[in-house]
């Protein structure tokens, strides 16, 4: 494993993309851009003045198939697969501005992001990174739903998932998050859906941007648009999701977080609770943790 980063990162260079919103189907142009050390993830939305909001556990609106963020009144959603790519790639300051208020769909999974800021390339800044370390457990439950954080010296996230779908069933996925295993385990697994949900689901003003170019669509039986990228890429969504829910923290935590069919609302809660009791965590540096072992790296140095 390669030891912590010992200091904040941002884009090299400004990277842009444009798609459909998942949800409300609407068109959506994105930009990414650097910004300064001690920024962390803020949307812009360009198409009202650029007002601001942060990416913050303070600024969530509402999580039901989606995590949606809202300050005065304006609504940016389905941010947590650009969240969860930025976590990956060892990015903690940036600019995202988009044009609309639901971040593009592109291929489902969080890879297109990735792949955009591998273009822009990471530069180190002169702030050095705090991390969020888990000082003593927090369990949420909900019926048959959990999620927890439990002390650690890495970030490893372990999740499982239960539908009654003879290709999903029951499935678990454990990730470290280092040297690389993000981009390799994680960021290309897409999000997915039920064809005999559909139609219920765009009376609610859900999917109309769902497509088989965008998720995994199942009927009851099978998968419509075959190969799946990965065996149990189900679960590894759910993962990815994750990671981008926990992103609103606002700093990478040592910790080792495990969830049970929790969904956003729940990674949402957890966030949520972290956030208003110190007395969970402790914020350290590299240089504190000298004595622990070693964590979270990605191929957050690649440059083009």
């Amino acid at each position: 494993m390669l030891p912590l980063l010992t200091h904040e990162q941002t884009i090299r260079a400004t990277v842009s993309c444009s798609g459909v919103g998942l949800h409300n189907g609407a068109p959506v142009s994105l930009r990414i851009l650097p910004a300064p050390a001690g920024t962390g993830i803020v949307f812009h939305r360009t198409d009202l003045d650029g007002f601001a909001i942060e990416a913050s556990g303070r600024n969530v609106a509402r999580v039901s198939y989606a995590t949606s963020l809202m300050k005065k009144g304006v609504l940016i959603s389905t941010t947590e697969h650009l969240l969860s790519a930025f976590i990956g790639m060892g990015v903690d300051n940036a600019i995202v501005e988009l044009d609309n208020l639901e971040l593009p769909i592109l291929d489902g999974s969080a890879w297109p992001f990735v792949e955009m800021i591998q273009r822009a390339g990471i530069r180190k800044q002169r702030k050095a990174r705090t991390y969020l370390r888990i000082v003593r457990e927090i369990e949420l439950r909900e019926g048959d739903k959990f999620i927890a954080v439990y002390p650690a010296d890495i970030y490893s996230v372990s999740y499982s998932i239960n539908f009654p779908h003879p290709l999903i069933g029951k499935q678990s996925f454990r990730v470290p998050l280092t040297n690389g295993s993000y981009l390799e385990q994680i960021a290309a697994a897409r999000t997915f859906g039920f064809l005999h949900e559909a139609e219920a689901m765009r009376q609610q003003g859900l999917i109309r941007g769902a497509s088989m170019e965008n998720a995994i669509v199942l009927n009851r039986e099978e998968v419509l648009n075959p190969p799946l990228r990965f065996r149990d890429e189900f679960v590894r969504h759910k993962v990815l999701d994750l990671i981008g829910d926990l992103a609103l923290i606002g700093k990478r935590i040592l910790g080792a977080v495990v969830a049970d069919r929790a969904g956003h609302a729940m990674h949402t809660a957890l966030v949520s609770r972290i956030l208003r009791d110190r007395s969970y965590w402790e914020e350290t540096t590299v240089e504190e943790e000298r004595t622990h072992a070693p964590v979270f790296a990605s191929a957050a140095t690649v440059t083009v």
